[in-house]
């Protein structure tokens, strides 16, 4: 009896069938097939009487590159404007240079902007503007300067109500204006 293909793959079994079809990709996919047209013949150094007349010439300039408009095409397109995007980096020394200006004219401005300044406590009115609300920067002020300082700017401020002695009598009503809203400074920063 002769054996078929079909009954030596099903005598074989799983394994075998497993690999016949790793083995057929991998030609499919490296492209190692068999050879689709037979090789040259081997020449052993004797060239036709055409090939050794011809004098050794030049090799003709490849024509320019077509547009190909595939992925790596469009790639190198892509690296190629974001490389003219980025910016132009400075050599380590004008890089050092332009910090020390920097941080000189940093320096400088800190040096104008900062005054000897203290912050005191204590407790001094808010004197009554004109348009009736309290003005802590005098007060403020008289703070700093009853301490020894120029001028002050208040940073806390404190609330109390004032009354008249007619509101202790006992029995009396009292009114509308016999107590007002007077505001403190309580901590100032002084120069």
């Amino acid at each position: 009896m002769i054996a078929r293909p079909d009954d030596f793959i099903a005598q074989a079994g799983t394994p075998v069938v497993t690999a016949f079809a790793a083995l057929s990709v991998l030609l499919l996919v490296t492209g190692a097939g068999w050879p689709q047209t037979a090789p040259p013949p081997p020449s052993l150094g004797v060239q036709p009487p055409a090939q050794q007349a011809a004098p050794l010439q030049a090799e003709p300039v490849p024509p320019a590159r077509e547009e190909n408009p595939g992925l790596i095409n469009e790639l190198e397109k892509l690296w190629d404007k974001s490389k003219s995007m980025l910016p132009t980096l400075k050599s380590p020394q004008e890089a050092i240079d332009d910090l020390n200006a920097a941080t000189r004219d940093a320096g400088d401005s800190l040096s104008r902007l900062a005054k000897p300044s203290s912050m005191v406590s204590g407790r001094m009115v808010c004197p009554v503007s004109s348009n009736g609300a309290p003005d802590c920067k005098l007060g403020a002020d008289k703070l700093c300067q009853s301490k020894g300082f120029k001028e002050g700017k208040s940073l806390n401020a404190d609330s109390a109500e004032t009354c008249s002695a007619r509101v202790l009598i006992p029995g009396r009503v009292r009114k509308p204006d016999d107590c007002r809203t007077d505001t403190y400074v309580t901590h100032a920063l002084c120069q």
